[in-house]
């Protein structure tokens, strides 16, 4: 059993429902502290909606959400900001603001929740874009100037913009090449090596989760089908979970360029 004092988040008896759709039920997980966790599953397994709760962008229709010892549905307005301050989100696309140009952007939570004046705003910005990698005329630009891998770069500055104790990144290598992908799988273990945060992915990207899960939950059926290593997952006996790693693997196979021919 896992020692609460350790756990970053708290997922008990969690229900989800849409009129008579039943999403969640019963789910329970706990997310350890300093841990990389993945959330996996097939299409339709609650993996984003369980994203939101514990976020707060949606309630569960029943159960307990705890973030860091605290129980969500049951903080005022200034318990809930002064939590948000704790964690980033890295949002599948991006979420940035077009208006704004990639520094605006990566420095707007901190203008949101800090007196900072907004020149040490735009030095923190622009330190941030570049631990990600980023060129540094890259703050200067819009989002839509930005190709897929670098925009997925400033969205992760941003969510690091507060150095958070938690962050969620919400299919952080979806919509990219190979060579992209494999850059986020770094970005994320440098970005666990110098700051520590606690890290959820959601993701349907095995290889992504090869290379940086500490732990994963597959999701099915409502609930958590299996928790583990990708090593145990891999030969999980559970016919879900097996298909589940099987149907991937298949999948990615089939995507994957022909050899050259000699």
């Amino acid at each position: 059993m896992t020692d609460t004092r350790d756990a970053v988040i708290e997922l008990q008896q969690i229900g989800t429902r849409f009129g008579s759709h039943v999403v969640h039920d019963g789910l329970d997980l706990t997310v350890r502290r300093g841990e990389i966790l993945g959330l996996a599953g097939g299409s339709g397994s609650g993996k984003s909606v369980l994203l939101r709760e514990m976020i707060g962008l949606q309630r569960p229709s029943s159960g307990t959400v705890r973030l860091f010892g605290q129980d969500v549905a049951t903080l005022d307005a200034a318990q809930a900001l002064a939590l948000r301050r704790r964690w980033g989100v890295m949002f599948q696309r991006g979420g940035l603001f077009s208006a704004l140009t990639v520094r605006e952007n990566v420095g707007l939570p901190l203008r949101e929740h800090s007196a900072l004046d907004d020149g040490l705003i735009d030095q923190i910005a622009e330190w941030k874009l570049a631990l990600t990698g980023l060129p540094p005329d890259a703050g200067l630009k819009h989002p839509g100037e930005l190709s897929g891998g670098m925009l997925k770069r400033a969205a992760l500055a941003r969510a690091i913009a507060l150095d958070p104790e938690l962050l969620f990144l919400d299919e952080p290598t979806s919509g990219l090449d190979p060579a992209s992908s494999a850059g986020v799988d770094e970005l994320i273990l440098h970005t666990h090596k110098l700051f520590g945060p606690t890290i959820v992915i959601v993701s349907h990207d095995l290889d992504l989760l090869w290379q940086v899960s500490d732990r994963v939950a597959v999701l099915g059926e409502g609930r958590v089908l299996a928790l583990g290593t990708m090593d145990e997952l891999s030969h999980h006996d559970h016919p879900i979970v097996s298909s589940y790693f099987t149907d991937r693997r298949r999948s990615a196979k089939a995507k994957a360029p022909a050899p050259a021919l000699a």
